[in-house]
Parts: C-alpha cells; sequence; structure tokens
C-alpha cells in the first residue's frame, strides 16, 4: 500500500515570524520550531462611510494607490517588512496594497503616509503628477539643473560612463592612476 503524498507546489511555504523557520503550513498552522502561530492575518479594513465608498473610483480601483506605494517604498529603500514595521501591520497587508488587492482605509493612508515620510496627497496622485512635482524640486538645485542641461546632449555610452563616475564618488570609491 503506497502513501500518496501532496505535490510541492499545492503546498503553502511560510515563515515563521517569531523564529524565521522556513516551512510547509501545517494541520494545526504552529510552527515546527516554537509552536506559535504562523498564520498571518490581516487587519480587517474598517467599514468606510457611504460619502468616502462613492468617491473611491477616483482612486482608480487602488492601482494608482498601489504603484504609490510601491514607488515611494523603492525610492526609500524600504522592503515590504520594514514598511510593515513601521506600520505595525503584517508584510502580507503592504503586499497586497502594492498588488491593488487591498485597498487601505483612510487611516491606513494616514499611517502609509507617516511611514513613508510622505503628505497623503502624495499616495492619491497618479505616477505621472508625482515623477513631474520630483523632477521640478531636483531642478530647483542649480548644480543638478546645470548638470541636466550636459547630460541631455550625451549619447548612451557617453551617458552611461558620466553616470558610472557619479557611482563611484557616491560610493565613496576613488581610482587611483
Amino acid at each position: 500500500m503506497a502513501t500518496m503524498m501532496a505535490s510541492v507546489e499545492q503546498r503553502e511555504v511560510l515563515r515563521c515570524d517569531h523564529c524565521s523557520l522556513v516551512q510547509f503550513r501545517t494541520a494545526n498552522a504552529l510552527c515546527r520550531r516554537c509552536h506559535k502561530s504562523i498564520v498571518v492575518e490581516v487587519p480587517p479594513p474598517a467599514p468606510a462611510p457611504l460619502a468616502l465608498v462613492t468617491a473611491a473610483p477616483v482612486l482608480d480601483n487602488g492601482l494608482q494607490v498601489a504603484h504609490a506605494v510601491r514607488d515611494l517604498r523603492h525610492v526609500r529603500n524600504l522592503s515590504q517588512r520594514q514598511l510593515a514595521a513601521r506600520m505595525n501591520v503584517p508584510r502580507t497587508y503592504i503586499s497586497k496594497i502594492e498588488n491593488g488587492k487591498a485597498m487601505p482605509t483612510l487611516s491606513s493612508l494616514d499611517r502609509l503616509a507617516k511611514a513613508l515620510q510622505v503628505d497623503m496627497s502624495a499616495l492619491l496622485r497618479d505616477a505621472k503628477t508625482r515623477h513631474q512635482e520630483e523632477a521640478a524640486v531636483l531642478m530647483n538645485d542649480p548644480f543638478l539643473a546645470e548638470i541636466a542641461a550636459y547630460t541631455s546632449k550625451l549619447d548612451a555610452l557617453q551617458r552611461s560612463i558620466f553616470l558610472n563616475h557619479v557611482r563611484e564618488l557616491a560610493s565613496g570609491h576613488r581610482r587611483t592612476a
């Protein structure tokens, strides 16, 4: 009599938040090492008032918010886990927001904005407007404006060489001749 085993593709792999053991989901949802729950629960969103529910289509089904959160998180060099820790929510909640599977409530948007160190309106703007505003802020710096005037005249190879030199300078590595 052979024992039928489930294929690996059908089993969910989880990491215990307490002891960091990577394991398959167990039948009792407890960690095999520390015996604490490995089930990550996403906090249920607070019910929104009726007036706010009608305003949801302005957010384009959360896609603009999702892109804004992901872009701002990358700009600040934060992982989903770090952002979740700043907000005191599970990492999976951040993932669901970024993938457009969950729409944050107003209180979550406020906590997201504080964690990302931006105004809440930055999360609600489309990417084009956000990038234009960021470029305008950068172009207010006279040094960067002068460099931008020159770099626009460079071809791809020259631009690549220039960027590599800037990266070396920024990282503190110096070439000796």
